[in-house]
């Protein structure tokens, strides 16, 4: 296939150099233009607009937040502006419902396919191309894109044609994330505080009731209060539960727990964690309880 790829970060990078690996034909841009050129030399091609990486069959963007999302897309050199008729945008960011339903609405009226593809997963799961793909859409468009699908995750999840329904899934998913890494947090704490190694209370609970990877993979971040390099930083954790906050009061969902982790990450960015990956918030916890991190 002919692939546009926007939005080289910590994810994008690995995904759009497993999409090349797959043998599809792949032109590349980010805004800061030294991501992209390791893939240059791999065969991709390098251009120097949104528009530029719109011109093929598809193009896929993997962008940090909404605004980023929306300057691609409607700017003046925009994907909006150069995408055939015909043509998909598969937006695999983590973004707002209500932008996802404007997507959906500007790409119909341009006669263009829009897919919403969020992914789950951490940046060693996209470079091991690991991820888990929630997609949604015109059901035959996503079964013509699987291809790429495959070449970045192990499984994919179609799930209805309406598109923005990809996108509550994947808030939903990492709003429960968030929780458990505040609920882990809190007992991490606590272990501390009555000198039980947070490591050994770990290891027991995940080979026993929480044998998911989720919590082996968080649980370890806040035991070895290891919160850099970020995967994922505190300041884009705080991006999404304020989404999934919006999504709710959208619909008249009270998310109390929602409403408390929001709070969390408003404290722990205060104290100068913006940087750090989003297992941070068990520090919060931490030093409400007077602990040294």
């Amino acid at each position: 296939m002919d692939v546009g790829f926007i939005g080289l970060g910590n994810m994008g990078l690995p995904m759009a150099r497993n999409i090349l690996k797959a043998g599809h034909r792949l032109r590349v841009y980010n805004r800061t233009k030294s991501r992209a050129e390791p893939l240059q030399q791999e065969g991709a091609t390098l251009v120097n607009s949104p528009a530029e990486a719109s011109t093929g069959d598809v193009v896929i963007t993997m962008l940090a937040n909404d605004q980023a999302v929306e300057e691609t897309v409607f700017g003046d050199e925009g994907v909006l502006t150069a995408l055939k008729k015909g043509a998909a945008h598969i937006s695999m960011s983590t973004i707002t419902v209500a932008l996802s339903e404007r997507l959906k609405e500007v790409h119909a009226e341009a006669g263009q396919t829009y897919i919403s593809a969020p992914v789950f997963g951490r940046p060693d799961a996209a470079a091991a191309a690991k991820l888990f793909v929630v997609a949604a859409g015109e059901k035959k468009a996503v079964e013509r894109f699987q291809p790429l699908f495959d070449a970045v995750g192990q499984r994919t999840f179609f799930l209805s044609e309406n598109a923005p329904e990809a996108n509550l899934v994947k808030l939903s998913g990492n709003f429960l994330i968030a929780a458990m890494i505040e609920c882990l947090g809190e007992t991490a704490a606590l272990m501390r505080k009555y000198d039980v190694d947070p490591r050994r209370f770990l290891e027991i609970m995940t080979e026993t009731l929480f044998a998911a990877p989720v919590y082996r993979t968080y649980g370890a971040l806040i035991a070895d209060e290891k919160y850099e390099p970020a995967g994922f930083k505190l300041e884009l954790g705080l991006k999404d539960i304020r989404s999934i906050l919006a999504a709710a009061e959208a619909k008249s969902v009270p998310m109390p727990v929602g409403s408390v982790i929001r709070d969390h990450f408003l404290s722990a960015i205060a104290r100068g964690g913006a940087h750090l990956d989003w297992s941070a918030l068990a520090k919060v916890s931490a030093e409400d309880a007077g602990l040294k991190s």
